[in-house]
């Protein structure tokens, strides 16, 4: 297997704070990674440099380019998708004009309105209804497939089931697994352990800036000092 993101000694910067301490991680073809660790310890601080919103140096090779100090707008525009943790979403426009929103000009997606219906049925009970007044849940599903409609060959996922409500994380849980099956790579950013190892083949995890334990699931299940020290807590 390739790696469609490989992240070299990355460090990133908000003014004089030094966030990450020399990142290193990997994304394989087709694969769904976890970076897990607890709140501040540079989880979406790193995604965000990936994406070129945050002062960084290093290496971010995505499908074999360097895209490291590039603007957001040329690194989306090379595939890559990114869903914040803040689910941005336009609130007046309904929600059908969110998702087209997401199509790039020039661009044949292999994801058609319908396939995102299919996945969310409630985003098709709704389709010409105001994105603003749509539940928490309901605005994460558009926010996944608005990114969805962009075609990403990787997308990273910044805390999806955040807030979410258990029925709701089943369906984010299975969104992502449709991905995998359309040979598309993801890096998710997560707090809750279950679904991370349930969904993913490989997970990382952060703390105070630098990745402290690389493995699979099995891995992590395996290694308590780990889980204790850096996720429980």
């Amino acid at each position: 297997m390739s790696a469609i993101l490989e992240i070299s000694d990355l460090h990133a910067y908000y003014g004089k704070s030094h966030v990450l301490h020399g990142v290193d991680l990997r994304v394989e073809e087709g694969e769904i990674v976890s970076l897990l660790g607890r709140n501040g310890v540079g989880r979406s601080t790193m995604v965000k440099a990936a994406m070129g919103q945050v002062s960084a140096k290093g290496s971010i090779r995505f499908k074999g380019e360097q895209i490291l100090g590039l603007s957001a707008f040329t690194i989306a525009h090379k595939g890559l998708g990114y869903v914040p943790e803040n689910r941005d979403i336009f609130p007046t426009l309904t929600v059908e004009q969110n998702l087209l929103l997401g199509v790039k000009k020039g661009k044949v997606s292999r994801w058609s309105l319908m396939d995102m219906y299919r996945m969310f049925p409630r985003l098709q009970e709704r389709q010409h209804t105001a994105a603003g007044v749509l539940s928490g849940g309901e605005q994460q599903m558009l926010t996944l497939c608005r990114t969805l409609m962009g075609d990403p060959d990787l997308i990273m996922i910044d805390e999806p089931t955040e807030g979410l409500a258990p029925k709701i994380v089943d369906l984010v849980a299975q969104y992502l697994k449709s991905l995998k099956e359309r040979g598309i790579s993801v890096l998710l950013v997560e707090q809750k352990l279950a679904i991370a190892l349930e969904i993913s083949q490989r997970v990382y995890v952060m703390g105070h800036g630098s990745i402290v334990f690389e493995g699979t699931p099995a891995d992590l299940r395996a290694n308590a000092p780990i889980r204790k020290e850096w996720l429980e807590v």
